[in-house]
């Protein structure tokens, strides 16, 4: 099972800061970086400023030789899908085939309220994702492409250049709905879903299966992936330091003790090493192919190191 890092970019993450966590993963081996891709703090703190996804990836893609970059996700709401296409194929060719596509459908309305981008209701919304979905693949595909649909409509065009990797990763994100399921089955090649525990997982895993077999697809082809909050030190003194400092970023009100403890109680990546990885066995168990573990303290790059150690010669078995 693969461990990757997860960042929320909209609570404030410089440049600086970015190049110093692609860094670290390349350093110590962690194989993929993930970030959100939204324009305001999901934790509702005002003064907190957020680069652009796209502009990030193609940032980081020019400054990296070996880390795969990607999304996690984005949404369908903020970009014309041909728009969409081309940044990801420009981050392609930058990278030189280390680029993965996560797509949604969208959900934070504070932000389309602020920065003007439409928010439908959930079934419009919905639609958008899955004709996202089949333009994007469509674009990156050989030759001309058209497509005419209920949002979107292209009259045949060849997308050049393609990206360089010959299947372009593409990951739709949800909790295994039917709905996001079935869009998934159609072009994707991975689904994630977030905050799972184990049994969540199997059943997750197990609904994307079945779209898979539905849309006449191998279920072997199916990648399936979990995103998870993650809190890991080397010791426990050391842990619940810093579950003091994640309540204070998070502005979440809580002590140190609670705020572990709740971290603890869900299905969080949380602990020492050996409690982290009693998790992460458990996740490996239910069919979970990778997890992107996502880190809260975005300027403390020894959880980098943590996590390559988890992954480490003395940790097999995950």
């Amino acid at each position: 099972m693969d461990l990757c890092v997860m960042i929320e970019g909209q609570e404030d993450v410089t440049w600086e800061q970015w190049r110093a966590l692609a860094g670290a993963c390349e350093e110590h081996g962690v194989p993929a970086l993930f970030r959100s891709d939204h324009y305001l703090s999901v934790e509702g703190l005002e003064g907190r400023g957020s680069l652009d996804a796209w502009g990030t990836l193609c940032g980081l893609a020019a400054v990296t030789s070996t880390l795969r970059l990607g999304t996690l996700v984005s949404p369908a709401t903020f970009r014309h899908p041909a728009v969409l296409a081309k940044l990801a194929a420009t981050a392609d060719q930058i990278s030189g085939g280390r680029i993965e596509v996560g797509l949604g459908a969208g959900w934070l309305e504070a932000e389309h309220a602020a920065f003007g981008f439409p928010f439908a209701d959930t079934r419009t919304r919905m639609e958008v994702f899955a004709e996202q979905v089949e333009i994007v693949r469509g674009l990156w595909g050989e030759g001309t492409f058209s497509y005419a649909g209920g949002h979107y409509r292209l009259d045949g065009v060849d997308a050049l250049p393609k990206p360089v990797q010959p299947r372009m990763p593409l990951i739709v994100g949800g909790r295994a709905g039917p709905k996001s399921v079935a869009i998934a089955a159609r072009a994707a090649d991975e689904y994630n879903t977030i905050y799972a525990t184990p049994e969540e997982a199997r059943s997750r895993r197990a609904a994307a299966v079945d779209a898979w077999v539905a849309a006449g697809r191998d279920p072997a082809t199916l990648r399936f992936s979990i995103m998870t909050g993650c809190l890991v030190a080397g010791d426990e003194d050391a842990l619940l330091e810093r579950a003091g400092r994640q309540a204070e970023r998070r502005a979440t009100g809580r002590s140190a003790d609670a705020e572990l403890a709740e971290a603890t109680s869900g299905p969080w990546i949380t602990g020492t090493p050996e409690q982290a990885l009693d998790r992460l066995r458990a996740l490996s168990d239910a069919g979970v192919d990778r997890v992107m573990l996502q880190l809260h303290l975005h300027d403390e790059l020894d959880q980098i190191e943590l996590i390559a150690q988890l992954k480490g010669s003395e940790l097999k078995g995950v």
